[in-house]
């Protein structure tokens, strides 16, 4: 088994190493990831500027590959040029943060899994929730037996489990639910300052709250409760419920 391990917080980032840890009993990893943090980069790709990419050692031993772009990025120059055979498995993690809900439209974490679907690897995104602070080398552990059990009962290609950790400080999670992803929205809120000359600028807060929930449980209410949740997520975006209704009621030119 040939994994590659990803992320979105930069190679350095202990959430990557101790994910790169967690899952060496399963197989074979190797390590690609950006040089830096791409938090809320989503699915950029880098096409107007070459890739830089460099082999980082840590304790004087080579770790993974460090490359200058996305997590999308990442995953494309790890499968098709910097690992030495094509990955079994792409796991993304592990996130300094949930990403549940329509989080995973923003996420990088989430990107880079599903980045792997697109080429057509079975993935999972892992995140962790915020606390007082991040338990990385605990999280790795459940990230591990999530792991272990998805590759016993199969993962499609071309589908992602967005894997969410409830936050460690309070104990172990309560067990592992598998549950839809949640629509609630964010309610954002702007920090609005000026400049020293008076030109307004604005800091995206974190202080928002969701909207409403839908009576079904989702990622966020079992997060919240304290479980592991499992959301399996594909990266065909057609509205299929739409789709009919909008051939019939198209007008149609004649073909010539």
């Amino acid at each position: 088994m040939r994994i590659l391990v990803t992320n979105d917080d930069g190679i350095l980032a202990p959430g990557i190493s101790a994910l790169a840890r967690a899952l060496a009993p399963l197989g074979e990893i190797e390590v690609v990831a950006p040089e830096s943090g791409q938090s809320g980069a989503a699915h950029a790709i880098t096409f107007l500027a070459p890739l830089i990419c460099e082999r980082i050692s840590i304790d004087g031993a080579f770790f993974g590959w460090s490359v200058d772009g996305s997590p999308a990025d990442c995953v494309k120059l790890g499968v098709h040029e910097l690992c030495e055979k094509r990955p079994d498995l792409v796991v993304s993690g592990i996130n300094a943060g949930a990403n549940r809900g329509v989080d995973v439209i923003y996420s990088g974490t989430v990107a880079g899994a599903v980045e792997a679907a697109f080429i057509g690897i079975p993935s999972l995104a892992i995140s962790l929730e915020a606390s007082g602070g991040f338990d990385f080398e605990r999280a790795g552990v459940h990230a591990r037996e999530v792991v272990a059990r998805a590759l016993e009962i199969g993962i499609d290609p071309g589908t992602v489990l967005n894997v969410n950790i409830p936050r460690l400080d309070r104990g172990d999670p309560r067990g592992v639910k598998v549950v839809r992803q949640s629509t609630a929205p964010w309610t954002d809120t702007y920090d609005r300052r000026a400049d020293p000359r008076g030109r307004a600028y604005f800091w995206l807060t974190d202080q928002g709250e969701r909207g409403d929930e839908p009576a079904v449980e989702t990622d966020l209410s079992a997060v919240r409760a304290g479980y592991v949740t499992i959301t399996p997520l594909q990266h065909d975006l057609t509205e299929y419920r739409q789709l009919d209704r909008f051939e019939r009621a198209w007008p149609r030119r004649p073909t010539p």
